[in-house]
C-alpha cells in the first residue's frame, strides 16, 4: 500500500492526474466541484485505512503551527461522531450522507496538505507495525476512541489554546491506527493525557493565567 504522504501529494498536489491508484479514482470520481473538498471525497481516498486515516487527515489542520481557521469545530464533531463508532467496535466509519457532501475550498486543504507533508515523513520514517495489539484489540480500540473523543470535544471549545495539543494527540494517535504501530498510538495517548490537562487548566484557570504561567516557564528556559 502506498505510504499516506505519497498518495496525498499526488492526488491534491501533483498536476497530472493520470495512473492514479484505485483509492484516487475513487475520491475524483466522489470529487465534488472543482473548488471544493468534500467529505466523501476524503472517504474515497481512505479506502480500506478508514479511522485511522481519517483522524490524520482531519486533525492535521489543526495540529500544524500554522494558522487554520475554520477547521476545529467542524472537523471536531466529525472526529467525535467516528472516534463514538472506534469506541463501539465499528469495523467501517459512517456519516451522515448532508455531512459527507460538505465542502472546503481546495486551494486551502492543498495549502494544508503541502504544510503537513513533512510531518507526516517524519512520522512515516520510524513506523512500522509492532504491539498491534494496541490498535486491533478490543480494549486498545476503546481506549483510543475514548481518548480521540475527549480530543474532538476540546477541539470544539471556542476557546485560545484548547485545540492545538488535542489536534496532535489525534494526529499521533491516528497515525498509530493507521500502520497498526502501537507505540505511536501509545505516544498519542500520552499527547492526549497531556492535552487534557492543559485544557483543564484553562478552563479552571482562565486563558491569562496560564499565559502567564507560560511566560514565567519561558523566561526561566531562557
Amino acid at each position: 500500500m502506498a505510504k499516506l504522504s505519497n498518495e496525498l501529494q499526488h492526488y491534491f498536489l501533483s498536476e497530472v492526474s493520470q495512473n492514479l491508484t484505485p483509492h484516487e479514482a475513487a475520491a475524483a470520481e466522489a470529487a465534488g466541484p472543482g473548488d471544493q473538498v468534500t467529505l466523501e471525497e476524503i472517504l474515497a481516498l481512505a479506502g480500506e485505512r478508514t479511522f485511522g486515516f481519517l483522524f490524520v487527515l482531519l486533525s492535521l489542520p489543526s495540529a500544524l503551527p500554522i494558522p487554520a481557521p475554520g477547521y476545529s469545530i467542524p472537523f471536531g464533531v466529525v472526529m467525535a461522531l467516528l472516534a463514538f463508532q472506534l469506541l463501539r467496535g465499528a469495523e467501517q466509519p459512517w456519516l451522515p450522507e448532508k455531512w459527507r457532501q460538505k465542502g472546503f475550498d481546495r486551494p486551502k486543504v492543498k495549502g494544508v496538505i503541502k504544510a503537513g507533508l513533512p510531518w507526516l515523513r517524519r512520522i512515516e520514517a520510524i513506523s512500522r507495525p509492532r504491539l498491534t495489539g494496541v490498535c486491533t484489540s478490543p480494549l486498545g480500540r476503546l481506549a483510543m476512541g475514548i481518548a480521540i473523543l475527549l480530543m474532538s470535544i476540546c477541539m470544539m471549545i471556542p476557546i485560545p489554546g484548547t485545540n492545538t495539543l488535542p489536534a496532535m494527540g489525534i494526529f499521533v494517535t491516528g497515525f498509530g491506527l493507521l500502520d497498526d504501530d502501537g507505540a505511536i498510538s501509545l505516544a498519542g495517548l500520552a499527547l492526549c493525557t497531556a492535552a487534557l490537562g492543559l485544557v483543564s487548566t484553562i478552563l479552571v484557570l482562565g486563558v491569562e493565567v496560564v499565559d502567564r504561567m507560560k511566560n514565567v516557564l519561558m523566561g526561566l528556559v531562557t
